[in-house]
């Protein structure tokens, strides 16, 4: 039988209290569970997509600055506009048939640099 190797992480000062395994800060001021702000250059990107989809298509929204619930709501919207569903996967928004056109209206009349990529 095999011994599992102890992390060794510090979980307790007696100067600051608890502290997170992960970056050993004090609890408090972890920040370890934070969504950081989406690193880009400022463009938001359309593209159309196929793959693995059985040959439907799908259009995809990346580099959105906006993170957590704002995305979230941005999402919905986009997807009510269109009036299709869609899903919020890993900060890409995908939105289900060819929707490029409508959306770069939409992301534009809403103050977002737009730019179609792909073919």
């Amino acid at each position: 039988m095999a011994k599992q190797k102890n992390s060794g992480g510090l979980v307790y000062s007696t100067e600051i209290g608890r502290t997170c395994p992960a970056c050993r800060e004090a609890v408090a001021q972890c920040r370890c569970g934070e969504p950081e702000q989406p690193q880009g250059d400022g463009i938001v990107r359309l593209a159309r997509e196929t793959k693995g989809r059985g040959g439907k298509v799908v259009t995809l929204v990346t580099g959105v600055p906006l993170i957590g619930a704002e995305l979230k709501t941005l999402a919905k919207e986009l997807k009510k506009k269109c009036g299709v569903g869609g899903v919020l996967k890993d900060g890409v928004i995908e939105i289900q048939g060819e929707q490029r056109d409508l959306l770069m209206s939409e992301l534009t009349r809403r103050g977002f640099t737009v730019k179609k990529s792909g073919g």
